[in-house]
């Protein structure tokens, strides 16, 4: 049986690790939230585990640990989710507020996929397979999220490569989007 997550009225995950980030702000239209997409992001890259995500999304990544930290020092980034290799959830962004994930970004023929876009990241590359716990934990929040946000539905689940195609590639080859959406139905 696959975990059943719940959301506050006020977009947090109950029972969740929860790891604030500054990198947000209030949605032009709380009421907009419509969109969900999946990235991916390991830090430094290609390495799993440890804190730099949650120093990263915090503004607090000590550029001194790794000559990558250097490049992306000045980034103001955050997900409202982290999902990580064991399937781990950490929440970092209210559902209800905007998270910097998406950049410059377009979704038929709306800009700016912030202002009404939920953004999980699942710990990964483009060059590893994502784990099958990845997979049964983004299925039970995404049906989590979908029920508190009605106006997600399976055709407006996006990866971060079909808003930005000329910028990102995530979720990258090994995103399984078939396995995924069996695990919706």
């Amino acid at each position: 049986m696959s975990q059943r997550y719940t959301i506050t009225s006020l977009g947090w995950l109950l029972g969740e690790r929860q790891c604030f980030s500054p990198h947000q702000d209030q949605r032009p239209d709380p009421q907009d939230i419509s969109l969900l997409v999946i990235h991916y992001i390991s830090l430094p890259p290609e390495n799993f585990g440890g804190h730099y995500i949650d120093d990263f999304f915090q503004g607090k990544l000590d550029i001194s640990q790794d000559p990558y930290f250097e490049e992306i020092k000045a980034l103001k980034v955050s997900a409202h989710c982290l999902i990580n290799r064991k399937g781990e959830i950490t929440q970092y962004v209210s559902f209800n507020d905007r998270a910097w994930h998406a950049g410059v970004s377009q979704f038929q023929d709306r800009e700016k996929c912030n202002d009404f876009a939920i953004g999980i990241e699942l710990e990964g590359s483009n060059n590893y397979p994502f784990t099958e716990q990845q997979y049964k934990t983004l299925a039970s929040l995404t049906k989590a999220i979908m029920e508190s946000y009605p106006k997600i539905t399976k055709d407006r689940i996006v990866g971060h490569s079909d808003i930005a195609p000329e910028r990102k590639i995530d979720p990258g080859r090994y995103f399984d989007w078939q396995h995924y959406f069996t695990l919706l139905d």
